[in-house]
């Protein structure tokens, strides 16, 4: 069968700069298509790049659309090549999504589906929206972590992640000794490195949190994608567990790590590691600890990817989609 192809990019500021060890990001950018079927009926998708965790670049998307035909076949579709794993995602979940009108996204209008995507829409709520699923929510660097849980708990979430290896250490140990302090004992934290660590600042990270009381959920990618071995050593020292999550950007490097060993926490975001199909027969065949996790997409790509995370999360571990807080409005 033939799909009638159509492509739009689109930008939406964030409320607040997001800072990470990798910089500050002001604006998430992607692209939203729509294919369209001889009987009328539509589907859509999201390819939304991160190209420092490993994906294409936004403007290799563009190339990549650009120079396809108006009208595709399912052949191109799953003959998308790897090095563009945000294209096979997009174009794969609109191939799914062909009119299925899911979470009310099934519309063929431009306009209806701009509105329905947009930040302030009621399909992408702050607050989680009705699922099996539980919800982490994404808190901003530094001190603005110590007040903004507490709006986030009103909400409904009782899982937190906090990214650290932004600022100097010491003042970061003593904001983590605040915000442990101010959160309700059945709160879970979540810490997230971005690789901004040392092998060092690992260390005195890890020993931290094996001191507390209460249990640190895991610390995300403590350390560079370069320094697997390393990490590898870390989660057998250390009682707190760590999570990869750069380092599995891709489907290559999520089976890479598998077959070298990793056993810990793997954290998956499913709109840059690839096809959702091939992700599908990698968790057949083997069973991992995995945490499913945005990437400041919208509601089309966000309808995949928790599909996704409903149907293959083994250990109930709350989805880190709880990020629309972040967003102002779409440009």
């Amino acid at each position: 069968m033939r799909y009638q192809l159509e492509f739009r990019p689109i930008a939406r500021k964030f409320r607040r700069s997001l800072v990470t060890s990798h910089g500050i990001w002001e604006v998430r950018e992607a692209i939203i298509l729509r294919l369209t079927d001889i009987n009328g009926k539509v589907g859509w998708g999201e390819i939304a790049p991160i190209s420092w965790f490993g994906s294409e670049t936004l403007e290799q998307a563009l190339d990549f659309c650009r120079q396809l035909p108006k009208e595709i076949t399912q052949e191109i579709i799953y003959s998308i090549p790897a090095h563009l794993p945000a294209c096979q995602f997009g174009f794969e979940s609109a191939l799914e999504g062909l009119g299925t009108g899911d979470w009310g996204l099934g519309t063929g209008d431009w306009e209806v589906m701009k509105a329905k995507t947009s930040p302030s829409s009621p399909s992408s709520p702050s607050s989680p929206p009705p699922s099996p699923l539980t919800y982490s929510a994404l808190l901003p660097a530094g001190e603005a972590a110590l007040h903004q849980w507490r709006s986030l708990w009103e909400e409904g979430y009782r899982t937190f992640k906090w990214k650290i290896g932004v600022g100097e250490i010491a003042e970061e140990l003593k904001l983590f000794d605040s915000l442990i302090q101010s959160l309700p004992a059945s709160a879970k934290l979540r810490l997230d490195a971005n690789g901004g660590l040392n092998y060092q600042q690992a260390h005195t990270w890890l020993q931290a949190c094996d001191n507390l009381a209460i249990e640190i959920e895991f610390i995300e990618q403590p350390l560079p994608v370069d320094q697997f071995s390393q990490m590898l050593a870390l989660s057998q020292a250390y009682g707190t567990a760590i999570a990869l999550d750069e380092s599995v950007a891709t489907l290559k490097q999520l089976a890479d790590c598998y077959e070298k060993g990793w056993r810990d926490v793997f954290v998956i975001k499913p709109a840059i590691i690839g096809s959702p199909s091939r992700l599908r027969q990698f968790f057949q065949q083997h069973e991992i600890d995995a945490v499913f996790s945005s990437v400041f997409e919208t509601a089309i790509a966000r309808q995949t990817a928790l599909k996704l995370a409903a149907e293959l999360s083994l250990h109930n571990r709350a989805v880190g989609f709880g990020v629309n807080h972040f967003f102002a409005q779409e440009l």
